[in-house]
């Protein structure tokens, strides 16, 4: 697995202040994707227990509201095993931090996935060049869902973030 930035403060990819981590590779190729250099799975720096040392530490900062992984594709079969013990051990760290991801499958398709006990916030579906929209906040397209994660497994259905 790969990765290929690290952001130390972000505040356009979720609430506040935050470290954002956006992994390597991609096969959706959206059309006019913001960050189709991620697309290549060989790309990028090697994901290893020291980038997520990395994370952790740049989290630490009072001023940090939380994790953000983005890609690429965080969820995609190559890299959801990395994406979840990052997010795991974030957690474990700063349980009073939140974990947001994006991703271009459907939470649907991904509801039963392990990583969903560290995640707050997943903001899901592929991005739609025809339904691009720059008033929505932290989505491209209007296809794509702001999910509460913690009362969708409450309420067994998706529950948009408020």
């Amino acid at each position: 697995m790969r990765y290929n930035l690290i952001r130390k403060m972000d505040i356009s990819d979720g609430p506040g202040v935050r470290v954002s981590i956006f992994m390597q590779g991609c096969n959706f190729h959206c059309k006019n994707c913001f960050n189709s250099e991620t697309w290549d799975f060989n790309g990028g720096k090697e994901f290893n227990d020291d980038t997520i040392k990395k994370v952790l530490e740049l989290c630490k900062k009072d001023h940090i509201k939380g994790l953000s992984i983005l890609g690429g594709e965080p969820m995609h079969p190559a890299n959801i095993n990395g994406t979840t013990k990052l997010a795991k051990e974030f957690k474990e760290a700063f349980p009073d931090k939140d974990v947001w991801v994006w991703s271009g499958f459907r939470y649907e398709d991904l509801k039963d996935e392990d990583v969903f006990n560290y995640v707050d916030v997943l903001v899901d579906g592929q991005y739609v060049d025809e339904l691009h929209d720059p008033t929505l906040k932290w989505r491209g397209s209007s296809n794509q869902r702001v999910i509460d994660i913690k009362k969708s497994k409450e309420n067994n259905e998706v529950v948009l973030l408020k």
